[in-house]
């Protein structure tokens, strides 16, 4: 693993041998206008090489339709569920279309945080400690054993959805409701404070980690895809060795959850440089705001390669 690329070998890699693409968007999740910007800036992309694209979004037509379509492959850009917990993975497994990303038992792994965190704990991948808090929890005692301030999240959803900082015990009940609004799965987890560092992964490279700064109390929803005022530090200003090593824990990060084909890895580092890693988005965004893309620029790969080389690694299985 490295963060160096071979521009040309790549490429040569990166020829998909389909020629019909359904691009799966849009949906019902939360995170459906997300989805649809990044479902149109790959269809976009696809067309302008070449291939014969067809915008699919799941809100309005059954997946079975995808049979009747004769596509060679899906590209998926819905984000949140059924789109990254494995249920569309499943289903297209049985369909026998393949896809990009990660197979049905590691997207349904890395959508669940909770589940997440507990197979990193068990392979001794860093991250901070947590609990899953229900309307029952004594507030006060949690915020007692895993210090302030804390993240609160619900275990399946993405893009900071129903995520809130608390820095107060008397904030704890309301933080839970308003992630218990999106699932019933909520995980209070110990704020690391330090530095926010993100990590695309293509096939087995890494690409350039990222630095994110924000104004706001952390990066929130508003803070990926409103704000202006975010600050994404690329280079991320770590020396090499450091970047480097911190790639490779990504790597090991993304391989304990079994995925494949692209992905991101989101985690800090303390005062001390050591990563806490917090999630694994295994369809990421693809907006003009969207760290993947960014990262993949800065390592000479434009968005219409990139969509190639993520569209070429399509498979069923895994």
């Amino acid at each position: 693993m490295s963060a160096r690329y071979d521009i040309q070998a790549a490429a040569a890699q990166a020829v998909p041998s389909c020629q019909r693409v359904a691009v799966l968007l849009g949906g019902r999740s939360a995170e459906r206008e997300v989805s649809l910007r990044s479902g149109a800036m790959v269809i976009a992309a696809l067309r302008a090489e070449g291939l014969d694209v067809i915008a699919f979004d799941l809100a309005e037509r059954n997946l079975t339709e995808l049979t009747d379509l004769g596509v060679d492959a899906v590209f998926n850009v819905l984000h949140g569920r059924p789109g990254e917990d494995g249920t569309v993975q499943g289903a297209l497994e049985l369909l026998g279309i393949p896809y990009t990303g990660s197979g049905v038992l590691a997207s349904a792994l890395a959508m669940d945080k909770w589940r997440t965190k507990l197979l990193w704990q068990a392979s001794g991948v860093p991250t901070p400690p947590f609990e899953l808090i229900d309307r029952n929890s004594d507030f006060t005692a949690v915020t007692q054993r895993l210090g302030l301030p804390l993240m609160v999240k619900p275990a399946n959803e993405g893009s900071s959805i129903g995520m809130s900082k608390v820095n107060a015990v008397a904030d704890l009940e309301p933080a839970w409701h308003l992630a218990a609004a999106h699932d019933r799965v909520v995980i209070a987890e110990r704020f690391v404070s330090g530095k926010e560092l993100t990590a695309g992964v293509l096939g087995r490279e890494v690409l350039p980690l990222i630095g994110l700064e924000t104004p706001r109390e952390f990066y929130d929803y508003q803070a990926k895809y409103v704000a202006d005022d975010t600050r994404y530090l690329l280079p991320c200003g770590l020396a090499p060795q450091h970047e480097q090593s911190l790639q490779a824990a990504a790597l090991a990060a993304f391989d304990t959850l079994g995925c494949r084909g692209w992905g991101r890895v989101d985690f800090m580092l303390d005062a001390e440089g050591a990563p806490y890693f917090l999630e694994v988005n295994t369809a990421p965004g693809m907006t003009d705001h969207s760290l993947v893309p960014m990262a993949a620029r800065h390592a000479g790969i434009e968005f219409g390669p990139l969509c190639l080389r993520i569209l070429a690694a399509a498979s069923l299985g895994g």
